[in-house]
């Protein structure tokens, strides 16, 4: 046996154990303090990024309705965005059988909520057309411009507040 400064070697042992302790417990503290680090910038920026996430969507619809405006048959289409913005905040689970997490790292499709999932309503035509079409111009370029207008604002403050994040960052180090 291999004797260290004349320690016994169940005393080398058990400062190897004390040392490897206080390893794994520098390893999860780190971790958790990793983890709330992340939780905070979802806090910060998570809402924006779905509401960023519903106007695209919504503008996607929209740019849709008006491509559509001469196609005989068209439904006009929209969405309500404060119940898509319910929708997508709810801690409610979508069930997905179909993909399966292969690591403990992997995100789980358990807790995705789609931002596509929002119910989507078709529009009452103020003026119906002979051809069913339910495409109103006016209507929808202003819906289209005020949702344009609501996601620059989105942009906006999402980009001051990463500015915000990216000055403290700079001043502590």
């Amino acid at each position: 046996m291999i004797q260290f400064d004349g320690l016994p070697p169940n005393c080398l042992q058990g400062a190897v154990e004390l040392n490897l302790a206080r390893f794994l417990l520098n390893v999860v503290v780190t971790t958790l303090q990793e983890e709330s680090m992340i939780s905070k910038l979802e806090n910060l920026v998570g809402f924006n990024q779905r509401a960023l996430g519903l106007r695209a969507t919504r503008q996607e619809l929209l740019s849709g309705n008006i491509a559509n405006a001469d196609t005989p048959g068209f439904k006009a289409r929209d969405f309500d965005f404060s119940k898509a913005m319910q929708n997508v905040q709810s801690p409610q689970r979508v069930q997905h059988s179909s993909l399966a997490t292969t690591a403990p790292g992997h995100i789980g499709m358990a807790d995705f909520r789609s931002i596509t999932s929002v119910p989507k309503q078709y529009r009452v035509p103020q003026q119906p057309s002979i051809d069913g079409n339910t495409v109103d111009m006016d209507t929808e370029r202003m819906q289209f411009m005020d949702n344009a207008m609501r996601y620059d604002a989105g942009l906006t403050f999402i980009s001051g507040q990463f500015r915000t994040l990216l000055s403290a960052i700079k001043e502590g180090n």
